[in-house]
């Protein structure tokens, strides 16, 4: 009961803080018009009738006509214009009156959105219904007729200098979305739907051919598409592109000016060279180099950005190409380029096309402090100082040096229900702060180096960086401290175009050093103990009805000094606004493989010909043995964004890992299992709280999983826009999944007689988490529960209130409890 009211109390509070936004953006922007009078009406039911070929949705965003604004895009239901009428106009949301030159309008934007989608005899039409005095209803009444399709799609006026071969030219034919088979060397079957997009999409594939093949002043007008109804059948169409291209260009003289940092318009340029001939111009063109001294920059690392050469033929992608490469070099901004010196017409009298940037390099050095608050179990505070060196070495190096630390206080409570660990009676554990350090230095150049260092003369390589990093951090957890945590990393990043991005790391070393926490080993004794396990448990905790040696070794497992090495590819493709994320989809897609490099090491250094399964400890400065593990490791990512009014968003996620060790390995490292739970996982759990499979927190062997599954999905509505500088988001959201065990093979041999009981109940509680076909959709967690999106042009703040829809404890709708999740950025 108490739980229920707890519950209520919440929901109540939720909406009225969902109401005092609303209110104060209502009294400081009051409307400058009076109420309107019964004579006018209000726009309170909007429908589309004859549309069969396009969704209500399609034409809804395409009118102006609208109704005020529906919750989660419920049809009628407009609380923010109720709320004006409650308060007689004073707060809340004007009425979307009827205005008849809008609706007009709509009639025309809607038969023109017919007619580029191959309607073309299409019309509309409404129908307004009057009713409650000043309420109205709008139909909008549509006539598609029939639609029309391409029949065939013809080219002239194609130079064959924009070609290598006649056949090269037929295959460019070919690879049009328009044209299907060859009925002669310029014209092509067709058998589409009549899509002025699509047309306007052939345009400009065929403008941006010919820009690359040396026909600089090609441009919309210049190639038209002439369509023609068949005489016998109107609904047949003929399309002929006609293509005046205009004269052929050379790359002509190329001009770099390099300005130092805070310099005015009046720049002074003490050091110029200028280059000309092999490897960097052809036919006697040059390459004209300025720069001031306070750039201290190389004028190799100018060249090097140039992607074209002065005296080729003109190529429009190499030139944005170039210019994409000194954006991405990320210590000078780019103050003018062009054709032209002055940014004025180029002149096209020539047969050449010179080439013009004028650049001015950042600020060199720069020191960032910062404070910040956090909350992962309790509540705690954080700062940190970073020191940046955009341009070490004068080739756009960067070298970035930050140190961290942060504290989190958690109270007994709260640990208590973190940990789910039992205490003796009479005892009640004792409230902690959590502490994080870490130290890192990271190094980085915008290029791709040794052994990828070729591919960087290719178009679809050279937005490339290199990145090194080192780091050393210690931090406190739950269940375990981490002492040491050192780790290297060598990563190719390349961003291939607007969509695919790749990420290589091809060396990332990591040496773990953790410890089980005092109150976590002496939980273990009393679960697992045996009396044999002096050394580890104090024998007042023992209880050897319950003793299992073997499961106490297994969990301990976990917590011996590791060494890893991680050899991770993944791919990436966005068409989506990485903050707003509100259309579009974003995915990544990875392999990884571990444990190799220790394996070699072990294999034929340290015991030539046997493979002991461990390392010693480096430079022997620890009596303990190094692990490792050799896995293979795959993820797939993907999510959607679905946009259902100007102000409404569907959002859904799909993830799946899976993991599995090799060779003499049993179990993946701890650091590289997967885990469910978090502010951006399913809402409800903490990390670490969830799984594997169904087994409560307190019984758990071995942490983590080798398989997630991971559904999300979420509805967000903006209801207040442009209020304290964001646009307020209401948010409804759904999250379901867990881990699971793959292979349950995690024990040692047994060579003792008395350990083979011991074997089988460990053996038993592992399974319990395994993935199983016909029982894994039983262990699935769900939560959901509103929320509140912040969305600045920066980034967006997130608050959830997250209840447990199936605990897996205590089964469907029997949690009560809400669990509060604060986040940056949307959750997915």
């Amino acid at each position: 009961m108490n739980h229920s009211f707890n519950t209520f109390f919440c929901l109540i509070a939720f909406q009225c803080l969902m109401l005092v936004p609303t209110l104060l953006y209502a009294q400081n922007n009051r409307p400058q018009t009076q109420s309107p009078d019964s004579t006018k009406l209000v726009v309170r039911r909007l429908s589309f009738e004859g549309n069969d070929h396009v969704k209500s949705s399609t034409l809804e965003m395409l009118i102006r006509t609208q109704t005020n604004r529906e919750f989660l895009g419920i049809p009628g239901f407009t609380p923010w214009y109720f709320i004006h009428k409650l308060f007689k106009g004073g707060v809340g949301e004007e009425p979307a009156l009827l205005n008849y030159e809008t609706v007009a309008t709509d009639l025309e934007r809607i038969t023109r959105y017919y007619n580029s989608i191959g309607f073309l005899e299409a019309s509309a039409d409404t129908n307004i219904t009057r009713y409650d005095k000043n309420k109205a209803r709008v139909t909008f009444l549509i006539d598609e007729g029939k639609r029309s399709h391409i029949r065939s799609v013809a080219y002239t006026g194609l130079p064959d200098s924009a070609f290598t071969s006649k056949k090269n030219k037929i295959e460019f034919y070919q690879q049009s979305d328009l044209t299907e088979d060859q009925i002669n060397d310029s014209t092509f079957q067709a058998d589409m739907p009549y899509l002025v997009n699509e047309l306007d999409l052939e345009r400009t594939r065929i403008i941006n051919h010919l820009k690359n093949n040396g026909y600089a002043t090609v441009q919309r007008d210049s190639i038209t598409a002439f369509v023609k109804r068949d005489e016998q059948d109107k609904y047949k169409i003929d399309v002929l592109y006609s293509v005046n291209p205009g004269e052929r260009y050379i790359f002509g003289n190329v001009h770099i000016k390099l300005a130092g940092p805070g310099s005015d318009t009046l720049y002074t340029y003490q050091e110029s060279d200028t280059l000309q001939g092999d490897p960097y111009t052809l036919n006697q063109k040059k390459i004209y180099l300025k720069k001031e001294e306070s750039a201290q920059t190389r004028f190799s690392l100018l060249t090097d950005q140039i992607l074209f050469k002065p005296g080729d033929t003109f190529n429009n992608k190499r030139y944005i190409r170039s210019i994409n490469e000194f954006q991405n070099l990320g210590m000078m901004s780019i103050l003018r380029f062009g054709f032209s010196e002055d940014g004025s017409e180029p002149d096209y009298s020539n047969n050449e096309v010179p080439v013009y940037f004028s650049l001015q390099t950042l600020p060199k050095h720069a020191i960032n402090f910062n404070v910040f608050g956090l909350k992962r179990y309790g509540f705690g505070s954080g700062a940190g100082i970073t020191y940046t060196n955009k341009n070490l070495f004068g080739k756009a190096e960067n070298l970035q040096l930050s140190v961290n630390g942060s504290f989190e206080y958690v109270t007994g409570d709260q640990l208590e229900n973190l940990s789910g660990l039992d205490e003796t009676e009479g005892q009640n554990p004792d409230s902690k702060f959590f502490r994080r350090f870490e130290t890192r230095i990271d190094y980085s150049v915008p290029r791709l180096t040794f052994p990828f260092s070729r591919l960087d003369n290719y178009l679809f390589f050279t937005n490339a960086r290199t990145n090194y990093s080192l780091s050393y951090s210690q931090s406190d957890q739950v269940q375990f401290d981490i002492n040491s945590n050192i780790a290297f990393n060598q990563r190719y990043e390349i961003q291939h175009n607007d969509r695919f991005t790749s990420l290589l790391d091809l060396l990332q070393l990591e040496l773990l050093d953790a410890n089980p926490s005092s109150r976590f080993v002496n939980q273990l004794c009393r679960d697992f103990g045996d009396p044999n396990d002096t050394d580890i448990c104090d024998p007042s905790l023992i209880d050897s009805t319950q003793a299992n040696s073997i499961a106490l070794e297994q969990i301990l497992e976990d917590f011996r000094p590791q060494f890893t090495s991680t050899l991770r590819y993944a791919f990436r493709s966005q068409r989506t606004d990485l903050i707003k994320r509100n259309y579009g989809y974003f995915s990544e897609y990875s392999i990884s493989t571990g444990g190799n490099i220790p394996f070699l090491i072990d294999r034929f250094f340290v015991t030539p010909n046997v493979v002991e399964g461990t390392l010693p400890s480096p430079a022997n400065v620890s009596d303990n043995s190094l692990s490792y593990s050799q896995y293979i490791k795959l993820t797939a990512d993907y999510r959607r964004y679905i946009p259902l009014s100007n102000n409404t968003v569907f959002a859904s996620r799909g993830f799946l890992g899976y993991a599995r060790p090799f060779n003499r390995s049993r179990t993946i490292p701890l650091n590289q299992r997967f885990y469910a739970g978090g502010s951006n996982d399913i809402r409800g759990y903490t990390f670490f709280e969830l799984g594997p499979g169904a087994i409560p927190p307190d019984e758990i062997i071995i942490n983590g999983g080798e398989i997630k599954l991971l559904a999300q999905a979420e509805l967000r509505q903006t209801f207040i826009e442009n209020f304290l500088s964001s646009n307020w988001i209401f948010a409804l959201f759904a999250d379901a999944g867990n881990v699971w065990y793959g292979s349950v093979d995690k024990l040692p041999a047994i060579n003792s007689d008395s350990s083979i009981g011991q074997a089988e109940q460990t053996q038993a509680a592992l399974e319990e988490g395994q993935f199983k076909f016909d029982e894994f959709y039983k262990q699935v967690a769900v939560s959901a529960g509103p929320g509140i999106r912040l969305d600045f042009d920066y980034l967006v703040a997130r608050i959830d209130f997250a209840f447990r829809i199936h605990d897996l404890q205590k089964g469907w709708l029997n949690d009560k409890k809400m669990y509060f999740n604060f986040g940056i950025g949307h959750s997915f």
